[in-house]
């Protein structure tokens, strides 16, 4: 028997959902950073198994829209919980859930899908006091083998292998999409509180040779002073996140890679309808 399925990951900013999704698939599909909202699409994980395949839907952290972006990011959420056969929602173990929280827990167990609570952060002091399905810690791996059990159990069955993608998939996102969010993650981690969340990134140029692959791209903030922080003196800044972002994509390439990074001030892309759409938020009303 085989069993295939979609499972929603669902869950307030920096409850640890892309962690766990990189965990339960094994590679790196999604960005990780300490910033909330660090992910902006639905990004699919897939998890292969001789007899299985889960398709982890990674979706951004539930929050209130303030700006087109943010809508775009909530109607992704809205999406990635039409059709999916279970939800699970990981609250953050280390912070106390706010009663805004669980009603939407309430709300989401009063539907037709399964949900599963999963309480994230086991690794640090707990703050969390409200009823959970499993606890893990996606850094650890305490408690994600038994996790990534029940999602399997969970998945309809069939007599007949029906995978949706082939067994040697582990994300429907392309090379270039995962080139361009390291380099968003880079800019994230590397800057901390220095530059705020409003980074975009726009591969202008990928160009796949024979021996080498050559990219270009604009990393595009919202104000001046950030574009001085990025670069850095003397271009500092810029060569390490190159050099970081290089690294990474030569192994996904395999093959050596010419990566040339250039900084753009966009004020306001975040409210820009236009600029949205020329980044890949194609849709950014309710």
């Amino acid at each position: 028997m085989y069993r295939t399925g979609y499972v929603g990951v669902l869950g307030k900013p920096n409850a640890g959902k892309s962690t766990l999704v990189n965990a339960l698939v094994g590679e790196k599909v999604a960005i990780v950073s300490s910033k909330p909202q660090t992910t902006r699409d639905n990004i699919i994980g897939i998890m292969n198994g001789e007899n299985y395949q889960v398709i982890l839907v990674d979706t951004p952290g539930i929050h209130h829209s303030k700006n087109k972006l943010d809508k775009y990011m909530m109607k992704n959420v809205r999406s990635a919980i039409g059709g999916v056969d279970e939800i699970i929602y990981l609250i953050d173990g280390s912070k106390q859930s706010d009663q805004e929280e669980k009603e939407y827990i309430e709300k989401l167990k009063s539907g037709e899908t399964p949900v599963l609570i999963v309480k994230t952060k086991i690794d640090k002091p707990n703050k969390f006091d409200g009823p959970y399905d499993y606890q893990i810690s996606s850094l650890t791996g305490e408690g994600v083998a038994a996790l990534k059990e029940r999602l399997i159990d969970d998945m309809p069955e069939s007599e007949i292998k029906n995978f949706i993608y082939d067994s040697d998939y582990y994300t429907d996102k392309s090379i270039k999409f995962l080139i361009a969010e390291s380099l968003r993650e880079e800019c994230l981690n590397f800057f901390r509180e220095e530059v705020p969340h409003g980074i975009a990134i726009d591969i202008t140029r990928f160009d796949e040779k024979s021996e080498i692959t050559i990219i270009e791209a604009d990393i595009i903030c919202e104000h001046l002073r950030h574009k001085g922080i990025i670069i850095g003196k003397g271009g500092v800044n810029l060569k390490e996140i190159g050099r970081r972002t290089r690294c990474y994509a030569e192994e996904v390439l395999g093959q050596k890679v010419l990566l040339k990074l250039f900084v753009k001030v966009e004020e306001g892309w975040r409210d820009n309808q236009a600029q949205l759409r020329n980044l890949g938020y194609k849709d950014v009303k309710r």
